[in-house]
């Protein structure tokens, strides 16, 4: 009986142990950016374009904006048709239709990115005759899509039947239970796929190398060019200048702390 409790104990400890051990990359990884890249940040950095090409100082005001329009740009392409497919599949989860969505998604999520940059280049920047932050956006969004609709899809699926079927008996049309009944009580865990979503387009790189492109100077026009942090990184790191090396680490830091802020918000988020 004691060598089972001490088995048991030491097996338990074991696994503590691989656990821990498997956070040590994420950590070191963590801290070697953080260190390069927060002595980098500062005022001037966050609100300053680069400067000319061998002329130290600067900033990457132009990233951080890029950043957020083509953020905003793909969820406006992606929320929108993401929440009806998985409200269409949770309230039809049989049939040729749904199985073939639930497919396409599934298989869309495990698309290589630098395949639906690609995609996104034949689709918009050649037909445009030039690369765009619309083009950027696209792709992003169709990243960021199969996310969207699996997580509305599930949440759905998880709010009681019940709740629909009183509202229904109450007299209101199936399309106001659906939007003031059902969305609302799965809010959090839309929410959670969204969040889910921008974290993993936020430092995609690819993607962008084919429609983005990237600008040094400060753009809004989403039919022109536009810079990116991921885009700014990848220029600034193969550099042969030092200090574009260093911003690179100050790009990096500030990505890496937006993105686990956004994944540390969705774990929030799906506990609820």
């Amino acid at each position: 009986m004691y060598f089972r409790i001490i088995k048991s104990k030491a097996i338990s400890v074991l696994l503590t142990f691989i656990a821990l051990l498997s956070t040590i990359p994420f950590l070191l990884v963590l801290y070697f950016i953080l260190k390069n890249g927060i002595s980098v940040i500062n005022w001037e950095f966050l609100t300053t374009l680069p400067k000319p090409v061998g002329e130290p100082g600067g900033g990457i005001l132009n990233a951080l904006v890029g950043t957020i329009i083509l953020i905003l740009i793909a969820l406006f392409l992606s929320v929108p048709l993401g929440i009806m497919v998985g409200i269409y599949l949770s309230e039809h989860p049989e049939g040729k239709i749904a199985f073939f969505s639930r497919l396409v998604s599934e298989i869309l999520q495990g698309v290589p990115s630098i395949v639906i940059g690609i995609i996104a280049y034949l689709w918009v920047v050649k037909p445009m005759g030039h690369f765009s932050a619309l083009s950027g956006g696209v792709a992003l969004g169709i990243m960021m899509l199969p996310l969207v609709i699996k997580s509305t899809e599930e949440i759905l699926k998880l709010i009681p039947n019940e709740i629909k079927e009183a509202s229904l008996a109450l007299g209101v049309p199936y399309y106001r239970t659906i939007l003031r009944v059902m969305i609302p009580a799965g809010l959090s865990g839309i929410l959670t796929g969204i969040l889910a979503g921008v974290a993993r387009i936020a430092g995609e790189t690819a993607p962008l190398l084919f429609t983005a492109f990237g600008n040094p100077f400060l753009n809004f026009n989403i039919l022109k060019p536009i810079s990116a942090m991921p885009l700014l990184i990848f220029t600034y790191a193969v550099s042969p200048y030092e200090d574009w090396w260093s911003k690179a680490w100050g790009a990096s830091c500030i990505l890496v702390i937006f993105v686990l802020s956004l994944n540390v918000i969705t774990r929030l988020l799906s506990k609820r």
